[in-house]
């Protein structure tokens, strides 16, 4: 008896706790609001060399005086029926400055994704021109680690990864969310990636808002707009379009490519 009534008192001291109470359902469909953050400071001073220095250095000193150092963009991810819909927001203070157009800073990607098919429709803007990408979702060898971190309220474990042979990602997830999705193009994992970051490239993502309501993966639909291509073909492009820029491309090839 002296058993059975302190395992109902825990029962109850469990359920009444903040965090069993926000998080002990399962949430299945809804729309996560990613934050990205870009540590501009750190990414443009890269891009100084011992051939460029004298110009770019100035501009940089005069960019550290005048703007901040993180920039912040907005995203959403609707999801349902294991379908999601990546969606950036527009940047409501679109830099003007030199550095501006860096494209790792930009939101280029509005991806559809069908995890059940492993495929993903994805419109991307590449300089100009807008792509319309249809491929296989990028297949990720995750490490789950026994790091646990709190995301919006929710306690996400840690997975580490490699991709394009040399991008270290460290992401964040929840199977309180048994979605295998994530921002951008990152899936894979046992459940929603809340939190993700690649830190030699100086940008994460992280939740900010889960809204948990009924969508109808009906609803979700895939973008239409743009020049049909997969991922090998869209790739030759940029290296063709980009094939007198030196080592300069090896950035750009980079950030269109994640």
């Amino acid at each position: 008896m002296k058993t059975i009534i302190i395992a109902a008192i825990s029962s109850l001291l469990l359920i009444n706790s903040p965090s069993f109470s926000q998080n002990a359902h399962f949430t299945t469909s809804g729309v996560i609001e990613y934050e990205k953050t870009v540590n501009m400071f750190a990414l443009l001073k890269k891009q100084i060399n011992k051939d460029n220095e004298a110009f770019y250095q100035p501009i940089y000193d005069q960019y550290i005086k005048n703007q901040p150092q993180f920039k912040k963009l907005k995203s959403t991810l609707t999801f349902s029926d294991n379908k999601t819909l990546f969606t950036p927001v527009p940047d409501e203070n679109p830099s003007g400055n030199f550095f501006g157009n860096n494209v790792m800073v930009s939101q280029t990607n509005t991806i559809y994704t069908d995890l059940q098919t492993k495929t993903f429709i994805e419109q991307k803007n590449v300089f100009e021109e807008v792509f319309l990408v249809k491929d296989s979702t990028r297949k990720i060898r995750w490490k789950i680690t026994g790091e646990t971190r709190e995301v919006a309220g929710f306690i996400c474990r840690r997975a580490n990864a490699i991709v394009l042979d040399s991008v270290y990602v460290v992401a964040f997830y929840s199977d309180q969310i048994p979605v295998s999705g994530g921002p951008e193009s990152f899936t894979g994992l046992p459940g929603m990636i809340l939190g993700l970051a690649l830190p030699h490239e100086n940008v994460t993502w992280f939740t900010t808002k889960i809204t948990n309501l009924i969508v109808d993966g009906k609803a979700i639909l895939p973008p239409k707009k743009g020049k049909l291509t997969n991922n090998q073909d869209l790739f030759k492009t940029l290296l063709n379009a980009t094939k007198e820029w030196g080592t300069y491309k090896d950035a750009y090839l980079k950030a269109f490519s994640l």
